[in-house]
């Protein structure tokens, strides 16, 4: 990356900007942050080790979503037990990172129970192709972005059916963020959350959109490939294969129902198969459209 000035494993063909330093050495990385505003950028499994190796002084953020596998902890909980007097936030929202280095329209939003942060977050990454809102429920923000990616493993094994059809996408879609939203209010989050960017926003993009490889995991799956040559033939992190079992676990200990999410469990288990678990859904007993939404 420093002699190419490029990250081609990544972001094929984006040129790296001319100011940003680049160095594999942590203490200097994390002195570089500008006005000492850290951002972490690894995968899920990464972020406890950042948590505990930046510098309480350094406000810091992170971009990635999801349970962690063991804890079931979201990231702020850990962020919560790791530095309780750390300022930390979260940047979440639809957003195929891709696109952002192209410069293509993106709206995200930067969630933190600290106001000066939130508003550092909007200064720092506020820019014409890029819009920042603010949010001080880290909860439903961080659940959705967890959730949404399970979802869209379910979503790409619908795709993947011929026989399915858009009519089944949608109806995954929607009651998948019904799913999310119960467990996110079981958790203490705000239902108007998940119909913002973090929510809904980013359930959409991940469960429809081609760059999306929680939906690339359904879609290999529904044409017979196995969980591990799936996974090999990625080459990138798809964090709802390791979410799945976690949300699931969590929405138990809390009596919310998460039939999506079992069914995608039961598929990565190889429990059952994508059309079977899929059929399991739609053999569920009916009733109220919302008398769920709240029940848990």
């Amino acid at each position: 990356m420093q002699a190419a000035a490029c990250n081609q494993r990544y972001l094929t063909g984006i040129a790296l900007p001319a100011a940003l330093h680049i160095t594999h050495r942590h203490e200097e990385a994390v002195e570089h942050g500008a006005a000492g505003l850290t951002v972490v950028a690894t995968p899920l499994a990464g972020l406890r080790e950042q948590l505990r190796a930046v510098p309480t002084r350094h406000a810091l953020i992170w971009l990635c979503k999801g349970f962690e596998a063991g804890t079931g902890a979201l990231g702020h909980e850990m962020a919560r037990g790791l530095r309780p007097t750390g300022v930390v936030g979260v940047l979440s929202g639809p957003s195929f990172a891709i696109e952002v280095a192209r410069g293509q329209p993106t709206a995200l939003v930067a969630a933190s129970q600290d106001a000066a942060l939130s508003a550092a977050m909007v200064a720092a990454f506020h820019s014409e192709s890029l819009r920042i809102y603010t949010s001080d429920d880290v909860i439903g923000v961080e659940v959705a972005g967890a959730v949404k990616n399970v979802l869209a493993i379910a979503t790409g094994m619908v795709d993947g059916m011929p026989s399915a059809g858009l009519n089944a996408r949608a109806a995954l879609i929607t009651r998948g963020l019904a799913e999310m939203t119960r467990l996110g209010l079981a958790l203490g989050a705000r239902a108007e959350t998940f119909m913002g960017l973090s929510g809904l926003g980013d359930l959409v993009l991940t469960a429809t959109g081609e760059l999306s490889r929680n939906r690339r995991v359904g879609l290999l799956l529904a044409a017979g490939q196995s969980l591990g040559d799936v996974l090999a033939s990625l080459g990138h992190v798809a964090e709802g294969v390791l979410t799945a079992e976690v949300v699931l676990q969590r929405a138990s200990a809390l009596q919310v129902e998460m039939p999506i999410t079992q069914a995608v469990v039961a598929v990565l288990q190889g429990d059952s198969r994508p059309a079977e678990a899929m059929l399991g859904l739609m053999a569920r007993h009916s009733r109220a459209e919302a008398a769920g939404l709240r029940a848990y």
